[in-house]
């Protein structure tokens, strides 16, 4: 569940939006007068909470239902994830580096050839140009993808069908084999890790794909209390060098690249909601049994300029 270190006016609107509840009900719920909920919200981030208001708001929270606590923790993040950031407008605006795939219709931006900075210990690597989808692959993409080849669908889809609430959001539930024959179907591949941590990390080889500050706003991960996937274009605010959405956070990214060759288990990139933020730093490593599928699992697709 999501914890509020600091209750101002802002936070308590937000919590009453989740609730969904009017001022009268939401005083009533608090235990304080309609009037200071109003002063309350029209105050918002310039007032701090007394202590005695933070720990009925806090008990107001803990007590809520999941649905409402996972409606307080998006509108919580919000801002921070939807915060302008001029590099995804100038990045997205170039036509000489995005294009749309001829088979599933994806953007994709395009990574230069040359040296970056790899892994923990920032080692020096040489990669040829290469293109990347700017979002993950959503449940929308993979539909189209199962409707034209007659694949299984994945086992979260009521009746094998893509539900239009997750339309936008990231494919899980997939194995590396699924991945795998989602690009075959549509003339791609999967990134290897490295060409995954170039696209995240830039060619200076930054912690994290906004910069240096290790700030969990900036992506869906276990500390934000969603608890669930978000839209792959939400966290603008936490977009790589080259304008890539989704590298930290959200679902856990298949990737080409054995963990040791032969053992059939490969590299996943990325970190997902389910992991705490100090998982989702792009130099790190992990891998899982290509036959290996979870709710916090995806992928995303490159291929030649």
């Amino acid at each position: 569940m999501t914890r509020v270190l600091r209750w101002t006016g802002r936070e308590s609107l937000l919590l009453r939006n989740a609730l969904r509840k009017s001022g009268n009900a939401f005083a009533e719920l608090v235990g304080v007068s309609m009037r200071q909920v109003r002063r309350w919200e029209g105050r918002g981030e310039t007032i701090e909470l007394n202590p005695d208001n933070q720990a009925a708001l806090d008990t107001v929270l803990a007590q809520a239902d999941r649905a409402a606590q996972q409606r307080f923790a998006a509108l919580l993040t919000e801002r921070a994830a939807a915060e302008h950031d001029e590099r995804v407008e100038d990045l997205l605006r170039s036509d000489s580096r995005t294009r749309k795939h001829p088979v599933d219709g994806k953007v994709m931006t395009l990574v230069e050839e040359g040296i970056y900075l790899s892994g923990p210990d920032n080692r020096s690597v040489w990669l040829d140009s290469f293109l990347i989808d700017v979002y993950p692959t959503t449940n929308e993409d993979y539909a189209k993808f199962v409707a034209a080849t007659g694949y299984r669908a994945p086992p979260h889809w009521p009746g094998g069908r893509c539900p239009c609430t997750l339309a936008t959001h990231p494919v899980v539930w997939v194995t590396w084999h699924d991945a795998t024959a989602y690009v075959r179907w549509a003339d791609k591949a999967l990134p290897t890790g490295r060409q995954w941590e170039k696209a995240a990390r830039g060619p200076k080889g930054r912690p994290y794909p906004w910069g240096v500050e290790p700030t969990a706003a900036k992506c869906n991960v276990a500390e934000a209390g969603i608890d669930a996937t978000t839209p792959v274009s939400r966290y603008q605010s936490g977009v790589s060098p080259y304008g890539v959405f989704d590298l930290c956070g959200n679902v856990w990214e298949w990737c080409s690249t054995e963990e040791e060759p032969g053992n059939g288990r490969y590299e996943l990139k990325g970190s997902a909601f389910t992991s705490p933020f100090d998982r989702a730093a792009p130099s790190l490593q992990n891998a899982a049994a290509a036959v290996m599928k979870d709710n916090d699992t995806g992928f995303r697709c490159v291929s030649l300029p």
